[in-house]
C-alpha cells in the first residue's frame, strides 16, 4: 500500500545539483507489512512541454536491504545413524545427530533439537566373560604342581605363564570378616589376583577374570558368604603377584 502527500519542504539548492524551478516536494510511504513503513522524499518538476521531470530530493533508502531483512527460519538436515551401544553388556545408551544447514535470522523460527537419545542394551560375545564369578584363595595355596604322568594337556598347564589382574573392591560381604585371610578384603582396596597355569579354563583364561572398566563378582572358594563385586582395572600378561595376593582357582 502507497500513500503520498505534499509536505511545505523547500526546493533543493541549485549548488547541490538540484533544479530550482518551481516543484511540489512529495513524500511517498511505502508499507512493509505490520507496522513497517517506508518514507522518502522525492520533487516532481513540471517542463514547458507540458511533461514530468521526477528528481530525487532525499535519499531514498535501500529498499531491497530493508525487505531483505525478513524473518529466516532455521532450517536442519537429515539425522545421522545411531552411535555404538555405550555398555558393552547391559543397559546403556546411543546417540544422534543432526546439522543446521541454514540459521535462523532476524527472529526466524529457532532450530529444533539436534541430538537424540535412546536406550539400549549392550550384548557384546564379551558378556559371557561378564557374566563370570571369579573363585579366588589366598596366595598361601600356591603350588609348583607337576602331573607325575606326564600328560600332555597337563603339561601345557605347567609351561604357561601366569599373568596378573587388578581388582577395585567395590562390595564385600560381611562373612569375609570371620577369616583372617579375607579379612583384609575391604571395599575399595586394590588387590591382585594371579592366574597360575592349572587354573587356565577352555579359553586360554582363568575364569572370572573380568573386563577392563567392568563391574563383576567374585566368591571365596573355602568360606560360605564370602562374596562381592569388582572392577578390573589393568591386566599385565607374564606376571606374579606380590606376596599376601590373591589366585584365581
Amino acid at each position: 500500500m502507497i500513500g503520498h502527500m505534499p509536505l511545505p519542504l523547500p526546493s533543493p539548492p541549485a549548488d547541490q545539483g538540484y533544479s530550482t524551478s518551481p516543484a511540489a516536494v512529495m513524500r511517498c510511504t511505502l508499507w512493509l507489512g505490520g507496522r513497517c513503513s517506508l518514507d522518502f522524499h522525492f520533487t516532481v518538476h513540471c517542463s514547458r512541454g507540458g511533461g514530468l521531470r521526477w528528481q530525487r530530493l532525499l535519499p531514498v533508502p535501500n529498499v531491497m536491504g530493508i525487505l531483505g531483512r525478513r524473518p529466516v527460519d532455521c532450517m536442519v538436515g537429515p539425522w545421522g545413524p545411531w552411535s555404538k551401544c555405550s555398555s558393552l553388556c547391559g543397559v546403556g545408551s546411543k546417540d544422534r545427530t543432526r546439522q543446521v544447514t541454514v540459521p535462523p535470522r532476524n527472529g526466524g523460527t529457532p532450530c529444533p533439537d539436534l541430538k537424540q537419545r535412546r536406550g539400549c542394551f549392550g550384548d557384546s560375545p564379551v558378556c559371557d566373560t561378564a557374566k563370570e564369578v571369579a573363585k579366588i584363595l589366598p596366595d598361601s595355596y600356591k603350588r609348583d604342581f607337576k602331573d607325575p604322568w606326564r600328560r600332555p594337556h597337563m603339561l601345557m598347564k605347567e609351561k604357561q605363564p601366569s599373568y596378573c589382574v587388578y581388582f577395585r573392591l567395590k562390595q564385600v560381604g560381611a562373612a569375609c570378616r570371620l577369616h583372617f585371610w579375607s579379612s583384609h578384603l575391604l571395599r575399595e582396596r586394590r588387590v591382585c589376583v594371579e592366574c597360575q597355569g592349572d587354573a587356565v579354563g577352555s579359553r586360554s583364561r582363568c575364569e572370572g577374570d573380568g573386563l577392563q572398566g567392568a563391574r563383576t563378582f567374585w566368591t571365596a572358594a573355602s568360606i560360605a558368604g564370602c562374596q562381592g563385586s569388582w572392577v578390573q582395572e589393568s591386566l599385565q600378561e607374564t606376571c606374579m603377584c606380590p606376596p599376601l595376593s590373591l589366585l584365581f582357582v
